[in-house]
């Protein structure tokens, strides 16, 4: 069923007013409590009051916007699109100084211009975007002098950009409707600032929805007649996201807009959409606009600051060389300019051009879409550019177990993708899994390797496993680890059958150097009845080979919200190696096949008309 809380506004023409002009503001406050004050400002001296649009300083003080939040991306503006110079602009009362600094590639400092200011003044300030091909931003400093100085209203603006359009947000939702109205309210906040924002669709695929949720109305009013809200039958992330941009396509069909992909369980920052947004315009052809992932736990740690994918080892998320991983932003900023593969969709902008040149994504239900789409855009001639200073909070990947469900869809999906955009040697990726497989069972994780070994040989299944869509196998994926008492987190207070004093935490010696070697020695052990008893284990040493040695190990969730017991079973381990094997192995003979016909339904998969057909009758 879908339901319409307001009738969606006219889309604007592409000569609208207020999208020109505007490439970000100078925030000095983060958009909500708990978030830290030094991504946006930084005292280098005396006093600062400050506010989310303006600041004070007390006499003889210095801020600086150094920061994340604060810079402008010289490098990436430089690179990729036709603006050759900035303006910085901000309404003054008091007496000092605005000066304007940059960054060359290596961090080096150097000063570009400054005015005094004082009484009630109005700053305008340009630069030139120039010297910043490898690296390096550009930011504001401020200084007081023997009076106090007030500042607001800064902001950095440029010419008219080549494709001034609207951003049309699509938030898919699954039984987090705290997250989803909160996420909205953000966005309804800053409202006012957000000229570029037109309709933002929710689709909501949960039986726990938002629309019930006490403050949807009011937030459904608050957005101003923007608020498209959409229910439809689970069809996990690429299904939501998907609707999203189906329904947008239809509504725009006589003129362009970007699609900006946004999770629901994200911590928003409205101005990213400003910065997205304003770059997407400005780029000399079309061009992916992702969002960089900050830690929702550890809000000043940057996740990475470009990504790439692995398609023989099948590993997303790999760090481009020179880029920032797992980073304090309140010590370091990225300098050097990295470029992406793809950006993940917990915030991506769309371009209404690459959409019509790539198509709709794969009904791969969950995990890898937005990394084939990004790999598919590449392979049309488009660029995926992830833009520091545009930022998301989103859930610190380090703290999700990889022993889970998910599992599932990423081993099937990777495969998929693999598939499609490389030769595949089914052979080396065989071989690549088979040793993680054999790994888990090592590692005592016997749900883990069952759910992989599906995943291999559902894609050796061929096109027909995405025909629904994937409701179905996520069901048959939670039956199966039923079967596997370690998949089960417990409390760590109450875990069935071991006394509250639990068991000694045994630390890991030092990885091995010859991991081939020592698995076959810990797989040797496990099947003649030499490994110790029964340890507790750390979530950080929870490596294979440390909890091969023990019959029984507590190990803590990656969560940290509980544990998992593993126990050693050598029926099983058997039994597994042997399913392990053979999937393996079908898969280095029959993989060339099963990927020629990913490839040749690849075309049907992506259609409008395959996806009308998953969202049914009220997508008609």
């Amino acid at each position: 069923m879908t339901t319409t809380s307001a009738e969606p506004p006219v889309a604007e023409t592409e000569s609208t007013p207020g999208v020109a002009g505007l490439a970000q503001r100078l925030l000095t406050l983060p958009p909500a409590p708990g978030l830290p004050v030094e991504l946006y400002a930084k005292r280098l001296r005396g006093h600062v009051d400050l506010e989310r649009t303006s600041f004070r300083l007390a006499p003889h003080s210095v801020l600086t916007t150094n920061t994340y939040s604060g810079r402008v991306p010289a490098s990436y503006w430089q690179r990729w699109t036709a603006v050759r110079e900035m303006t910085f602009q901000a309404e003054t009362s008091g007496e000092g100084r605005v000066e304007l600094y940059a960054s060359d590639p290596t961090g080096e400092e150097r000063f570009l211009t400054g005015t005094t200011v004082s009484g009630e003044d109005r700053v305008s300030l340009t630069v030139a975007l120039d010297r910043f091909v490898d690296g390096g931003a550009v930011w504001a400093d401020f200084s007081s002098g023997d009076g106090e100085l007030r500042v607001s209203s800064g902001r950095w603006t440029i010419p008219h950009p080549p494709r001034p359009r609207n951003t049309a947000v699509v938030i898919c939702t699954h039984n987090r409707p705290a997250d989803c109205v909160k996420t909205l309210q953000t966005l309804a906040a800053d409202l006012p600032a957000l000229d570029a924002l037109d309709t933002v669709y929710v689709v909501d695929q949960g039986d726990k929805r938002v629309s019930a949720h006490p403050d949807f109305e009011q937030v459904s009013a608050a957005l101003a007649g923007r608020l498209r809200y959409i229910t439809q039958a689970n069809l996990g992330g690429a299904g939501g996201f998907t609707r999203g941009m189906y329904e947008i396509t239809e509504v725009e069909s006589e003129h362009h807009a970007n699609v900006l992909f946004m999770d629901d369980d994200i911590v928003l920052e409205p101005e990213s959409i400003i910065r997205m947004t304003a770059f997407a315009n400005s780029a000399r052809e079309p061009v992916i606009v992702g969002a960089q992932m900050l830690y929702a736990l550890h809000p000043k740690r940057l996740h990475t600051g470009a990504e790439f994918a692995d398609l023989v080892k099948l590993q997303a998320g790999k760090v481009v060389p020179g880029a920032l991983w797992n980073a304090d932003l309140t010590e370091e900023n990225q300098e050097l300019r990295v470029d992406a593969d793809y950006n993940a969709w917990w915030s991506a902008l769309l371009p209404s051009e690459i959409v019509s040149a790539t198509g709709y994504p794969l009904p791969v239900f969950f995990q890898w879409d937005d990394i084939e789409y990004g790999y598919r855009a590449r392979e049309n001639g488009f660029t995926t550019v992830t833009l520091p200073g545009a930022g998301v909070w989103h859930a610190d990947f380090t703290w999700k177990d990889q022993d889970d469900w998910s599992r599932y869809f990423s081993i099937r999906n990777s495969l998929i993708t693999s598939a499609l955009h490389t030769e595949f040697d089914s052979r080396a990726i065989a071989v690549t899994l088979f040793g993680r497989l054999v790994a888990y069972v090592a590692g005592l994780q016997y749900g883990l390797a069952a759910t992989v070994v599906k995943g291999i040989e559902d894609f050796l299944a061929g096109p027909e496993v995405l025909a629904d869509g994937g409701q179905r196998v996520l069901g048959e994926v939670r039956e199966l680890r039923k079967a596997y008492p370690e998949t089960v987190r417990h409390d760590a207070a109450a875990i069935p059958g071991v006394p509250l004093r639990g068991e000694t935490i045994e630390r890991a010696l030092p990885d091995p150097s010859q991991f081939r070697a020592v698995l076959a020695k810990r797989l040797l052990w496990q099947l003649t009845g030499r490994t110790a008893g029964s340890v507790a284990i750390t979530a950080d040493d929870a490596q294979w080979w440390h909890v091969s040695r023990y019959r029984r190990a507590i190990v803590t969730d990656a969560s940290q919200e509980g544990v998992r017991v593993r126990d050693l079973d050598r029926d099983r381990a058997v039994a597994l190696l042997r399913e392990s094997a053979a999937a393996c192995y079908r898969l280095a003979r029959r993989g060339p096949a099963a990927a020629q016909q990913y490839r040749d339904a690849l075309p049907q998969l992506t259609s409008r008309e395959n996806w009308r057909r998953l969202f049914g009758a009220e997508a008609e």
